[in-house]
């Protein structure tokens, strides 16, 4: 018979077992927090009706769709978290509690070409804060305090939480009458950190700006000091247009309350430069960055928006988010070794059975399993030394070897896999779990 090939497709990340546990690991650890600051988690179908997933889509998003007939069922996969909550919350309006704080751990599907760091499969851990008809400016700076906890958690010291008012950038270009140009302002400003000034001013003289308006904006987003001198810089422009003010009197609130909040001041800052491209963020915009490894790009981003829900209901419904593009973010911690793999087993106990009848080994077995100790039993019919080999190269921390001496005894050693030390205990599940929380 011809044998086909295994492989994976381009884009999509398999993982040895050492390297899942230690994704599972950093999962759990985003979920934990989350769960920690009271969001309630929901999970949101992978396969929509196109109808219902492409309200909002259009330009490359859309081109990045995988879609596909099921009948007569036009379908797409959710490219990404966002979407579907609005689906869900308009559709469960009356079922919830507002402020809605929820959070959902994912796949999402992009056709994207691929390259390395990215994929056309990868997980998203979103956390929204949803208001009916408002939202009060402190959610904006709770947030925050979740992503330093999230890092420092991860192991992580030395990173930066920007953050900007898109309220202040829109404001100035109302203020400069380029108004019409401001999305694609934004997208340019956003790229200043991979392409640089000069040419982000090349790219603004070729949407027709004048040197002096260019001069502005650029002034604008080079205004440096501390979190309070630039917030005394920007009052010193003396602008007097009504979005400007009002941003500028929101990221004052937010700056304020994220030290309460318990960040840190080195930890968090007001950069100008941050624009983030989405047209839907109409406030406060997050990106975080690991002081030391820029080239990694933002590791946790986000952002307000009014209203997220308006193309499936007439209710107003605002909201602030963040998302940690969880596959992508281990990958490049993986690369650089910033993260390691060590774990090989999740097991801390393995029982080697060296006898006919496994009757009392499977009993002890399932005894340590049901007080919460995660146990292993060796069932395949080995001698000794391939049996204590596997649980060496899984690294398992502890074995226990039972043969018929042990039964007539009813005595057991536990063998430390690491130090080589026996420990005696009774050949019971309690003594011996007690033996293990006190080694």
């Amino acid at each position: 018979m011809k044998k086909t090939e295994p492989r994976t497709l381009s884009g999509f990340m398999e993982l040895l077992p050492n390297e899942q546990i230690l994704f599972e690991q950093m999962k759990k650890t985003i979920e934990d927090t989350y769960q920690q600051f009271g969001f309630l988690p929901i999970d949101t179908p992978i396969i929509e009706l196109s109808e219902v997933l492409l309200a909002k889509a259009g330009g490359e998003t859309e081109k990045q769709i995988y879609r596909f007939q099921k009948g007569d069922t036009d379908l797409s996969l959710r490219f990404d978290l966002t979407v579907p909550l609005a689906k869900y919350v308009a559709k469960n309006y009356g079922n919830l509690s507002f402020p809605f704080r929820r959070y959902q751990i994912g796949k999402v599907y992009r056709g994207e070409r691929t390259q390395k760091g990215r994929f056309r499969e990868f997980y998203q851990c979103d956390i929204d804060i949803i208001g009916d008809g408002e939202l009060s400016i402190l959610n904006d700076s709770e947030l925050p305090s979740i992503i330093y906890t999230i890092f420092k958690k991860l192991g992580f010291e030395e990173f930066t939480i920007c953050i900007n008012n898109r309220k202040l950038l829109n404001g100035l270009f109302e203020e400069i009458g380029q108004k019409e140009n401001s999305t694609e302002i934004l997208r340019i400003i956003d790229k200043i950190e991979k392409i640089g000034k000069n040419a982000v001013i090349e790219e603004l003289k070729k949407l027709g700006i004048n040197p002096e308006n260019i001069n502005k904006i650029i002034t604008f987003i080079e205004i440096k000091g501390t979190n309070e001198e630039k917030l005394q810089k920007l009052e010193k422009l003396n602008i007097k247009n009504e979005q400007f003010i009002k941003g500028l009197e929101e990221i004052k609130q937010t700056l304020k309350y994220i030290g309460i909040f318990g960040v840190p001041e080195q930890n968090y800052k007001l950069d100008l430069t941050i624009a983030r491209g989405l047209d839907y963020y109409t406030g406060t915009v997050y990106e975080t960055f690991l002081n030391d490894y820029r080239e990694l790009g933002s590791v946790c981003s986000g952002g307000r928006y009014e209203n997220l829900a308006d193309y499936y209901t007439d209710k107003n419904l605002p909201g602030v988010g963040i998302s940690i593009g969880l596959t992508r973010l281990f990958y490049k911690l993986n690369e650089l070794q910033l993260i390691r793999a060590n774990q090989k087993s999740v097991s801390k106990i393995l029982i080697i059975p060296m006898l006919e009848n496994l009757e009392k080994p499977i009993k002890l077995t399932t005894e340590l399993r049901n007080l919460g100790i995660k146990t292993e039993i060796y069932l395949s019919d080995k001698k000794l030394k391939t049996k204590m080999k596997y649980a060496d190269k899984l690294q398992i921390p502890y074995v226990i070897v039972i043969g018929e001496d042990e039964i007539q005894n009813q005595k057991v050693k536990i063998k430390d896999m690491k130090t080589g030390e026996e420990i005696s205990a009774e050949f019971n599940s309690n003594d011996i779990a007690n033996k293990l929380t006190n080694s």
